[in-house]
């Protein structure tokens, strides 16, 4: 763990998460303007700044607080018992309070609204497998390419999400926190209040898989993972 007090850690994670939600709402505003109604072009402009954002933020953010940005990875994290509890549940906070604060910017940086609500449809059974996968993934991206290249995992995490964006029929949110603050936007990456919970619950199922998956993956005598950065969205 770092050696960062609570506190700056739990910046770190309001912080991180702040500029990333305010990335995917901010490029999907944006992305949705200029494309001219082509929502595969919209989708490219807001797949790339995410992607590119990550590697930014968990390089940046990543030796003070792990920068994980998700209250999934910090859950991983903490079944691992390698984050107590108390800090964990602090994590979680700092990330929800980060995201509708990071939409409220991106919100004002367009000159919208503040305070909205999505009514985009994002339900059924394809878009909770979907991010069952998409969290499933992001696990495994973090946790095994933090024991084969921890060097790697900021970039590591930003690809992958950036795939994900384009083969999950969801969009890849694979994030609660990232989940909870986009139903606050009624803009091109919102999703209705009412499909948050169906999100949530799948990838809570499928950041548990992916780490039991990790696990099943360790060589035998492998040593414990080192302290790395995580992350995200």
């Amino acid at each position: 763990m770092s050696a960062a007090p609570l506190q700056q850690r739990a910046l770190a994670e309001l912080i991180g998460t702040a500029f990333l939600l305010a990335t995917v709402v901010g490029s999907g505003i944006m992305a949705e303007r200029l494309a001219g109604g082509n929502d595969a072009i919209a989708l490219l402009g807001n797949t790339l700044p995410t992607g590119a954002v990550l590697i930014v933020l968990i390089t940046m953010l990543g030796p003070i607080s792990g920068a994980h940005f998700n209250p999934a990875v910090s859950g991983v994290f903490w079944l691992r018992r390698e984050l107590p509890p108390r800090d964990a549940a602090v994590y979680v906070i700092a990330q929800i309070v980060g995201a509708v604060a990071g939409v409220l910017l991106a919100h004002a940086m367009f000159d919208l609204a503040m305070l909205q609500v999505s009514v985009k449809p994002r339900s059924g059974l394809a878009q909770g497998v979907s991010e069952g996968i998409a969290t499933l993934g992001l696990v495994l991206t973090i946790l095994l390419t933090r024991r084969s290249k921890p060097q790697a995992v900021a970039a590591s995490v930003g690809l992958y999400i950036t795939a994900a964006y384009w083969f999950t029929a969801s969009t890849s949110f694979a994030n609660p926190a990232v989940t909870i603050a986009r139903s606050l936007t009624d803009t091109f990456s919102g999703i209705r209040p009412d499909d948050v919970a169906g999100f949530i619950g799948a990838q809570l199922v499928g950041a548990v898989l992916g780490m039991l998956l990790a696990a099943a993956l360790q060589v035998r005598g492998e040593t414990a993972d080192a302290e790395h950065p995580l992350p995200a969205e």
